[in-house]
């Protein structure tokens, strides 16, 4: 099978002009076929305080009510998307911006309201490879919103990682797939104050022991829980690295079975 690189890059990335131009170039770089997954978090945080809409936060969770579902389908879908792509087709790559419900890529369903009520939050219920998979043979790049829909007109705001995973592990039939997520740090790191001590090599045994001890803990429980479910589901390789290390796939932490 071809190989296929799903890149998940975070809102910090995307939101500073010059890392976003670093990624936009690193990205263009990577040879063969490609996907990416972004956030766009703060820049949402921003747009409701000049709007006067509170932003609220549960655990680093969005709170999403429908005058901040509106506010995120704007930036996620509309602002930080269309830089992107336009960026991209600065560099010659002929990207598509889309979200979950363009072509029904991504189906999920609200949460439910209980133990707290997200509001507008879906969780991803069937994400379509073969559709994607289509795309991506036309030469055309995706570029992913973390917006899906519930299949009955409402946009829901959804977990990037989450649909980058999902993704992932829909097109594992299609190609041969190495799913990166990018961030700030280095990767997962023994000292979180340390990008020294990252951890080069991961298994779910030594992820457990880490979990256990506290070390890993917080937001990076989910996204490491989605890397190796997404192993679990026949994609090859998953690593999580600096934004900048897109260049070189032997930085960071990979994770395997």
């Amino acid at each position: 099978m071809e190989k296929l690189t799903i890149v998940k890059v975070g809102g910090k990335i995307v939101e500073d002009k010059k890392s976003l131009d670093m990624l936009l170039a690193d990205f263009s770089s990577i040879q063969g076929k490609k996907l990416l997954v972004h956030g766009g978090g703060r820049s949402a945080t921003q747009l409701a305080a000049k709007l006067g809409i509170e932003t609220k936060m549960i655990d680093g969770r969005r709170i999403t009510d429908d005058n901040m579902l509106e506010v995120v389908t704007m930036v996620y879908g509309g602002l930080v998307n269309k830089r992107i792509v336009a960026g991209l087709q600065a560099s010659g790559i002929n990207a598509l911006g889309l979200t979950g419900a363009d072509m029904n890529i991504i189906l999920s369903e609200k949460r439910k309201p209980s133990p707290i009520d997200f509001g507008w939050v879906g969780d991803v219920r069937h994400a379509d490879g073969k559709t994607l998979s289509h795309i991506i043979n036309t030469g055309i790049v995706p570029i992913i919103a973390p917006l899906t829909h519930d299949g009955q007109g409402n946009i829901l705001n959804t977990n990037a990682d989450t649909m980058a995973a999902e993704t992932a592990k829909s097109l594992a039939g299609y190609f041969d797939v190495t799913l990166v997520f990018c961030f700030e740090k280095e990767g997962v790191l023994l000292d979180e104050n340390d990008d020294a001590s990252v951890i080069t090599s991961l298994d779910q045994e030594n992820y457990a022991s880490l979990k256990a001890k506290g070390i890993v803990s917080g937001g990076m429980i989910p996204k490491l829980d989605n890397a190796f479910a997404t192993l679990d589901a026949g994609v090859k390789k998953v690593l999580i690295t600096r934004a900048d290390n897109l260049k070189d796939f032997t930085r960071g932490t990979h994770m395997h079975l």
